[in-house]
């Protein structure tokens, strides 16, 4: 018995029918209509996994264990899953990988279509609400319009996700569900997700996009730097490398931790190649306004919002900039403090960082340590990964993994 047909449970069923088509193999979710985060992924074009993904690409738990499950099922064995299946996919920037369909349907469907070839059951609106184990586990479930039943198994694999976008059914009963079956939890916070500023400086760069260097430092731990795009908008901040970033904010807040988060708007430059960067301005342009002359280097609007901090007047000439303020430019252009309200919360978090501790599973097979017959796979394990098709790939290869366990349970 699975519980959650979101992309861990519906594959984690179409592996397990592959090897075991003797077992019985039920899916069961609350929601009524199969696939819903499956579908708003990827803006609607589902990112299924990425040309290159590494233990390197996710936080959480061991990544002596993420390797481990990642290498049992590689991200050119889930190519080669999904063409069987009818879903070709095409590579765009930064290695993402797409459906040709550029349609988050297509996924779902060819999904859907393989697990009822195979047999698999799939039953929506039936929502899960307690387990309970002894020497089989009976599921107690809520039906609506029909009210409860309860059904017995030997084996559950809870694939449930996370807290992420609960609109589609991820509301975190799943971690309930596993303490009730003995597992500890790592505490939840939003990953992926936008960031909120306090101040108004963002407010006249909204709808500007433009590469940077996050990095978030805390006082007890390495600085942690990130790079890409990001994006100014209304609220604050979003767009690649902030999603990737925020998760480490929000763990350090979590922890009660100082922390800092700066953004250098010359990725790749300290304070003596910024400034050399000014200087060779000061020598090519020295008539330019300053504000036009950075436009060279960073987005117009951005460059006159930064001369403005730094008390630059609108009428001032490259040749004009004095030692004093050029260096108090070079700071803000390469360590622009941000300071963060929030974050947009779980309603807008595409995963969820925290959950069942890894050292509580066997890597092997998925296999709980505290509950024979119990499994776990995708997002409700303490692990997450960056932005990029890199969750979807934990989903395949932890769901992969978990299959492999269970046919060796039934053995």
């Amino acid at each position: 018995m699975i519980v959650g047909a979101g992309a861990a449970g519906l594959a984690a069923g179409i592996f397990c029918a592959r090897l075991r088509p003797d077992l019985r193999i039920t899916i069961l979710d609350g929601a009524q209509k199969i696939g819903a985060k499956i579908l708003v992924s990827g803006g609607g074009r589902c990112n299924v996994t990425n040309v290159r993904v590494i233990a390197e690409d996710f936080w959480g738990g061991s990544r002596n264990t993420i390797r481990r499950v990642l290498r049992a099922f590689t991200e050119k064995q889930t190519v080669e899953f999904f063409h069987e299946i009818g879903v070709s996919l095409h590579e765009e920037q930064w290695g993402k990988l797409f459906p040709d369909s550029n349609s988050a349907k297509t996924v779902l469907n060819a999904l859907l279509s393989e697990a009822g070839r195979l047999g698999v059951t799939i039953m929506p609106g039936h929502r899960v609400v307690d387990i309970q184990h002894c020497e089989v586990f009976e599921i107690q479930i809520d039906v609506p319009r029909t009210g409860s039943k309860t059904l017995t198994t030997g084996c559950v694999v809870l694939a449930t996700g996370g807290r992420s976008l609960p609109k589609s059914g991820s509301d975190g009963l799943g971690f309930q569900l596993a303490q009730s079956l003995g597992h500890s939890l790592v505490e939840q916070t939003p990953g992926l997700v936008p960031l909120e500023l306090d101040d108004t400086f963002h407010g006249e760069l909204s709808g500007i996009a433009h590469e940077v260097e996050l990095t978030i430092k805390t006082a007890h731990e390495n600085p942690v730097r990130i790079s890409g795009p990001m994006l100014w908008t209304h609220f604050g901040v979003s767009g690649p490398a902030v999603l990737d970033a925020s998760r480490h904010w929000h763990r350090a807040k979590l922890l009660n931790q100082e922390v800092t988060f700066t953004a250098n708007f010359l990725p790749g430059s300290d304070f003596v190649t910024a400034e050399a960067r000014l200087l060779d301005l000061t020598k090519n342009e020295s008539n330019t306004l300053v504000r036009n002359a950075l436009a060279a280097l960073i987005p117009n609007r951005l460059a006159e919002m930064l001369c403005r901090e730094v008390e630059i007047p609108g009428r001032m000439t490259m040749g004009q900039l004095d030692r004093d303020r050029r260096r108090r430019l070079v700071h803000v252009l390469i360590e622009r403090e941000f300071r963060i309200r929030g974050s947009r919360g779980y309603n807008y978090a595409e995963v969820t960082a925290g959950g069942v501790p890894l050292d509580e599973i066997d890597p092997s097979t998925m296999a709980s340590r505290k509950c024979p017959g119990l499994f776990l796979v995708g997002e409700i394990l303490d692990v997450d990964g960056r932005i990029g098709g890199f969750n979807f790939q934990w989903a395949w290869s932890s769901a992969h993994v978990t299959a492999s366990g269970i046919a060796r349970f039934f053995s």
